[in-house]
This record gives structure tokens, sequence and C-alpha cells, in this order.
């Protein structure tokens, strides 16, 4: 029913990892066919493809649905239905942001040095990226006199032989600060985000496929974050517990046969669990249980 286009380099394994853990794993004949499939009647064709090119694809029609970074949306100005966005990226659920970065020792310190400087001097401020029309747009916004070339890779080696500064993006920062480059500004803040396009998204069977996939999607993302914790607590020290047993709402308390006790389980941040299982620990819980969660569907 579904023709998907999903991105080819940097997001390409996260991608796939995602799919594969929402149950809609993705196969193909190798790690650099362009074409595969997903056996699950919602989905016709996948295809997976630069992040750069799919928000004009689905915005076509060639594709009902995709998944690419508010950059390359911003950047392509493509009309397209966002369904919302999926917390993850190349390394981490952090999102990426597009910079504007100028050389370490660079008397520049803001948007405004920048302006003053390609004011006075003499030449326009030369600078190289990938994103050339987002860079247009918040230059022109700051009344910033700039050539803006389009970069085809190591744009962050182009200061200061080639450009005056660079826009990249950066997910953490460290190849920038390898390169000797100090960020000047953030343009734009970018998240990882599944798209529709607007044709597709008003065709009712086809919307009601593309929720139940991002249901899936968002349910296996917000599974990696957390666990399942259950545990058995004698009567006399279930207050005790339950003051320090966190819990998505409230905790499962159900009383255990011949009385006596109680069972408890509880959805918790994966992120507090080596400090939760000794403190459940020291309040008399005993038979505690960690266990994994492949969704969380609200």
């Amino acid at each position: 029913m579904l023709r998907i286009v999903l991105p080819k380099g940097s997001l390409e394994h996260a991608t796939l990892a995602l799919f594969e853990a929402a149950d809609l794993a993705v196969s193909r004949a190798s790690d650099v066919d362009y074409r595969a499939s997903i056996s699950d009647p919602r989905v016709s064709e996948v295809r997976i493809l630069r992040p750069q090119e799919i928000p004009v694809y689905v915005a076509e029609g060639l594709f009902d649905l995709g998944i690419t970074g508010r950059d390359w949306i911003e950047e392509r100005a493509a009309d397209v239905v966002t369904l919302g966005e999926l917390a993850y990226s190349k390394a981490s659920v952090n999102p990426v942001r597009v910079v504007l970065a100028v050389a370490g020792d660079s008397p520049w310190h803001s948007l405004a040095d920048l302006a003053s400087a390609a004011g006075g001097a003499g030449r326009r401020l030369r600078v190289s990226t990938e994103y050339p029309q987002i860079t247009a747009r918040a230059l022109a916004a700051h009344g910033i006199d700039a050539d803006v070339s389009l970069s085809y890779g190591a744009t962050e080696a182009k200061v200061p032989d080639v450009a005056d500064c660079v826009v990249e993006i950066t997910e953490t920062g460290r190849a920038l600060r390898a390169a000797g480059l100090r960020v000047l500004e953030t343009l734009l803040v970018s998240r990882t985000e599944l798209i529709a396009n607007p044709l597709a998204a008003q065709d009712p069977a086809k919307r009601r496929a593309m929720g139940q996939l991002h249901t899936l999607l968002a349910g296996a993302l917000e599974a990696r974050e957390k666990v399942l914790v259950k545990l058995n607590v004698p009567a006399e020290k279930l207050d005790a517990v339950l003051d320090v047993l966190p819990s998505m709402r409230a905790p499962t308390v159900s009383e255990l046969s011949g009385g006596g006790g109680f069972a408890l389980e509880a959805v918790v941040a994966k992120s507090d669990i080596n400090t939760l299982i000794p403190a459940l620990k020291d309040e008399g819980a005993t038979d505690i249980l960690e266990l994994a969660l492949s969704k969380i569907v609200h």
C-alpha cells in the first residue's frame, strides 16, 4: 500500500536498526542495494536513497512516506506533511545542529561581528556549505553580504584558505573541534522526521497505515530508554518500597498467593536502573527482575 523511502548514508544503519526493532525488518540483496522490501501488507515498495533527495521525492509523490532530517526539508523547501519526530540520529538520541563555524582564532564571536566584517572587508564574505539555501536565508536575515558556495564534502577543511567560515551539520561538535573550528551560531536544530506526501496523507486508508507504522517506530524508540522491573515485597515493607519505585503512571501491585506479600511491576527509565535496584533491595524488595522492552505504545 505504501511506497517508502529510507535514508542512505549517516542515518542508514540507525534507521534500519529502528525498523528491525519495530518488527518492520528491511530486507535487501546486499548492503549497497538501493531496492529493498518489508514483509508487511502495508508496505508495497522500499527504496534507500540519499536524505538530501528524500523530501523532494516525497513532495513530488514518487513515494508516500519517507524518513529524513528537518535540515533537508528546510534546505529543499519541500511541501511535505510531517507525521512526527523520531528521536534518533547517527550516534545518539540527540538532534543534530546546522551551525556556522569559524577558525578557532577568529576575532568573530557573533553574527553581528560577521556582518561588520563583511561590510568592511572590501570583498564578499566567503561561506562554504552543503546547505546553501539555509545559509543564504540566515545570513540575509542578519544583513550579511556573502558568497555562498556549495560544498561537496570535507567542508570543515576549507577554512581559512577556501572560505572565511562554513555552515556544517554536527551532532557532537567533535569533527569541527578537530579541524580547529569554533561554532559561532546554531542556524537550525534538526531532528529526524517521518514525512508524507500531502495527497497520500489525505487518503484515509494510506493515512491509517502511515499512523500504524509511526506507532510501531515511536514505540520501539521509547522502549529503548525504559525497562520493566518486577519484584516481590513483604506486606510490612510495601509502603517503603513504593516510595522509591517510580513508574510511568502507577506501579502494578498484586497480592501473592497465600498472602503475606505483594508482587510489583513498573516501567522505569533505563538510566536509573543501576541505582534503583540496590535502593529497592535496601527497602526490603526481593526476587527483583529487570526485563527488556520491545515497544511502548500509549
